[in-house]
């Protein structure tokens, strides 16, 4: 198969003994089983990085959201194909005639940190620019952006900027080390990451808990 959008219910019927119109009516067309593969590979991951945050506790969130980060970074580079499936080079591809395809991995990724930070804002008092600060197409991105990751339509946009500030820079990191940007100066990538996240919790008034990193 060449990709998602290469795949072949024929083919995909044979490699697990089915019929093609078994399949079909099972998954509903091509469309339904590329939905069903980054749903599967989207609970897979969260599943790593919830457990992660279960085994770290949420009494210490600068552990937890530390925890929480680390172990979607290792997942990642552990898992090459299924992050460029849902977050890499080959997102456009299925992202282009799944619609559904996108909100599924934000919501079920961004529900967890929504709550982290909900747990944040309630206990720090969380330092974030009032909403009518914002730059009005910068808000209109960023109510759809907290649209998507299922908040309540309460949470302050503010956060939300916060949130998709730091995202960008693990996105981009974790880009660099899964794709191998620049491997001849970091054979390792773990003493960057660990020096990018001290900076995103300082930011957020955090540590990150003894014996991490």
């Amino acid at each position: 198969m060449n990709g998602v959008e290469g795949l072949s219910l024929s083919a995909v019927a044979r490699a697990v003994g089915v019929t093609p119109p078994a399949l079909y009516r099972y998954f509903d067309g091509r469309k339904g089983l590329a939905l069903a593969v980054c749903e599967d590979v989207t609970a897979e991951r969260v599943a790593v990085v919830s457990g992660a945050v279960d085994r770290a506790g949420r009494e210490d969130l600068g552990a937890c959201l530390y925890a929480a980060t680390r172990a979607f970074f290792d997942w990642s580079i552990a898992h090459p194909a299924e992050f460029d499936l849902l977050m890499g080079a080959g997102y456009a591809r299925p992202a282009s005639f799944v619609e559904a395809f996108e909100p599924v991995f934000v919501r079920e990724l961004g529900r967890l940190y929504v709550s982290l930070f909900t747990e944040l804002l309630n206990r720090t008092g969380l330092e974030y620019p009032e909403d009518d600060r914002l730059d009005p197409s910068l808000a209109r991105n960023l109510t759809a952006y907290r649209q998507l990751m299922g908040a309540a339509e309460d949470f302050p946009l503010g956060v939300v900027l916060t949130m998709i500030t730091c995202w960008r820079q693990i996105y981009g990191l974790t880009c660099m080390a899964v794709y191998g940007h620049m491997a001849t100066a970091f054979d390792d990538f773990i003493a960057l990451f660990d020096h990018m996240l001290d900076d995103l919790l300082a930011g957020l008034g955090l540590l990150r808990g003894p014996g991490q990193g």
